[in-house]
């Protein structure tokens, strides 16, 4: 079986809370976009995941791949390859995305748990993996595992998300952070302003740390901005940066930066 785990980016991102548990309460817009990674998986006498593509900087054992199918109870084992195009520390998601495909996958063949369950399981895996099971456009909140609709329609913008080569450690962009409730509503904003009126409100709250950490973004977003881009931020912890332009006016210029042009997955 082949599976294309997909990216997200975060339209907006606000570090609302830091929970006892150590876990940060947020609150965001994620929109799955057509960016992928490729998985292959078979039954197998055993467990055992191998990679190419993109490395990914940990031990096989450490993968959250190997890890959501050692924490699959089950008497059948499989053999995963894991073809990494997603770039990683990016704020894309695509680690998440890889486990809760897998976990979807799981689910699917030896009908362990219904659609709550599920998402229960897949938030002990990772705090972004319950989105990647809906894997539709959600206003999120609490830790990332609670979902509403929201009335956003981008079928008509194309996105290009540009990759400045450096990733970001999601847990030290954390550490630099002070939460604090946000001066507006996210949900209304998106519902109810135009998309040219996106940045008079819609914040990254890793903005600031991340691009004090890579000097190139400041100048990827000017550049964005330049080439007519009606929005332009940060996705996640960083690093990947996107801006989102009108579907028949995406620019016909040269990047000089390593770029994808995604649309959004509804």
């Amino acid at each position: 079986m082949i599976l294309y785990p997909n990216a997200k980016i975060n339209i907006g991102l606000n570090i609302t809370s830091k929970l006892n548990t150590g876990y940060h309460k947020i609150e965001s817009c994620f929109v799955p976009i057509s960016l992928y990674d490729i998985i292959e998986i078979n039954e197998n006498e055993r467990n055992k995941l191998s990679l190419s593509g993109i490395k990914i900087d940990c031990e096989i054992s450490e993968n959250i791949i190997l890890k959501t199918l050692n924490s699959f109870k089950s008497n059948k084992k499989f053999n995963v390859h894991l073809h990494k195009n997603i770039p990683i520390g990016a704020g894309l998601g695509g680690g998440s995305s890889d486990a809760a495909f897998t976990l979807k996958y799981l689910n699917k063949i030896l009908e362990k748990f219904d659609n709550d369950q599920l998402l229960l399981e897949a938030n002990k895996i990772g705090s972004d993996c319950p989105f990647f099971i809906l894997n539709k456009t959600k206003y999120v909140t609490n830790t990332g595992d609670r979902f509403e609709n929201i009335n956003l329609d981008l079928s008509k913008k194309r996105i290009i998300i540009i990759n400045p080569n450096k990733s970001i450690n999601t847990s030290k962009a954390f550490k630099n952070i002070s939460p604090s409730k946000a001066n507006y509503n996210l949900k209304e904003v998106l519902e109810n302003e135009n998309i040219e009126n996106w940045n008079n409100y819609v914040k990254n709250d890793f903005e600031k740390y991340v691009f004090s950490k890579i000097k190139t973004l400041n100048k990827i977003k000017s550049h964005l901005i330049d080439l007519g881009a009606k929005f332009v931020s940060l996705s996640g912890s960083g690093s990947c940066i996107y801006g989102i332009f009108d579907k028949n006016n995406l620019p016909e210029k040269e990047f000089q930066f390593d770029y994808h042009y995604v649309k959004i997955l509804n």
